[in-house]
């Protein structure tokens, strides 16, 4: 997200070289448990089933780049999107009329000792916006899908004498595909001036689906229910007496959900899409009805099926400020729609930890160990857990419970 912030690129460029691709605890502790923290007022109750989760200590730490959101391929590989620094030295910058967003090959089975490779960028206009960005990218039989989302249009907020208008959530704009595994792309169809499902926020007017991401239903998809691919997405539909920067890039009230057959004509097509109107599925956008709501208290979703234990699992991050320290929390369901419970509330994550995922990729046989994909402290804050910063994160949790 750095690009879009004036005043902190500063920071990153003082980074003379990139660290080293991994760094892991060679003894890692006991075990680390983030307690569970949740305000008051909390809507989701306790899960019963998973009940913490322990932080083995164990982490890596890969390129100077945020927003990684890796999709498992039929190949075995990983291929993720990445955006606002530095892979391999090829340095991508989501901001101004050639906002280039980067796409990179993620290779190995162990998350401590992973490849990063085939890095690049492709350029995009985020016109009439400030900036362009990563959210959505799947892999399904050899096709990549890649789709973005627009920032800055919204309220022009000043801080330390520069004006800037960087955390407003703009609309999400469609999907770029890939027959060649991102050698190659066709643009989307789709604009920030028309984009697909034709919501917009110049005006800081609230989004709904502003950054939505796939749901991870492991390799290839292969356990999706249907053959269908399903989305998750942050977004508000109410923007009066709100907080700072409610609806953003990493804040928002509400997650709802979509879902598409994944084929090219298909996926700039919004009369293919279904969305969830409370009950059940519609083609009609308007009677879109949020699976989760936290009032001031939501933001960037993303959601993995753990298919040992035959649970979603769904990681929300509030973003409070969008520029100090950030709250993850990770909720847990039986189905795709909820009802929704409280795995673990982690109240400064990071100190400052933002698109967090599961890649299913990594989830043990008896689905109780995974690792936390995650990007952190665009500002200088403290690590913690240690293993935190910006780049593309990896911590090994176990998911324990009263059983």
């Amino acid at each position: 997200m750095v690009a879009a912030l004036a005043w902190v690129m500063a920071s990153l460029l003082a980074v003379a070289a990139e660290q080293p691709q991994a760094v892991a605890a060679p003894e890692p502790p006991a075990g680390l448990v983030l307690g569970s923290e949740p305000p008051a007022g909390c809507p989701f109750e306790p899960s019963k089933s998973v009940t913490a989760c322990v932080f083995t200590g164990r982490h890596a730490q890969y390129t100077q780049a945020d927003t990684w959101y890796p999709s498992w391929a039929s190949d075995g590989n990983l291929y993720s999107p990445y955006t606002d620094g530095s892979v391999n030295g090829l340095v991508s910058n989501s901001a101004g009329k050639d906002a280039a967003t980067g796409q990179a090959t993620i290779l190995g089975d162990d998350p401590l000792h992973l490849k990063v490779v085939d890095q690049a960028v492709y350029k995009s206009d985020p016109a009439p916006y400030a900036s362009r960005y990563p959210c959505g990218s799947l892999v399904y039989n050899g096709v990549w899908y890649y789709g973005t989302y627009s920032l800055g249009g919204g309220q022009v907020v000043k801080k330390d004498d520069i004006t800037y208008n960087w955390p407003w959530l703009g609309p999400f704009v469609g999907f770029r595909w890939s027959t060649d595994l991102g050698k190659t792309w066709t643009q989307t169809p789709c604009t920030p001036a028309q984009p697909l499902f034709g919501e917009h926020g110049l005006n800081g007017e609230p989004v709904k689906i502003g950054t939505p991401h796939f749901v991870d239903f492991g390799k290839n998809m292969q356990h999706s229910p249907d053959g269908k691919a399903y989305l998750v997405a942050h977004g508000a539909s109410d923007g009066s007496n709100r907080r700072f920067g409610y609806n953003s890039w990493i804040t928002g009230d509400e997650i709802y959900l979509l879902r598409v057959t994944p084929a090219i004509e298909n996926m700039n097509d919004a009369s293919k899409y279904e969305f969830y109107d409370g009950s059940g599925w519609t083609h009609d956008f308007s009677k879109i009805k949020p699976i989760a709501a936290w009032r001031d208290h939501m933001g960037c979703v993303t959601m993995t099926y753990n298919a040992p234990l035959k649970k979603f699992l769904m990681c929300v991050t509030d973003g409070v400020t969008t520029g100090a320290a950030m709250h993850t929390y990770i909720l847990e369901s039986d189905q795709l729609t909820g009802p929704w419970k409280m795995v673990t509330f982690m109240r400064k994550f990071g100190e400052q930890g933002y698109f967090a995922n599961i890649p299913s990729k990594f989830i043990s046989a008896d689905g109780r160990t995974l690792w936390l994909s995650y990007s952190a402290n665009f500002f200088a804050m403290p690590s913690n857990p240690p293993g935190s910063r910006y780049g593309m994160c990896l911590q090994e949790i176990k998911l324990q419970s009263k059983e």
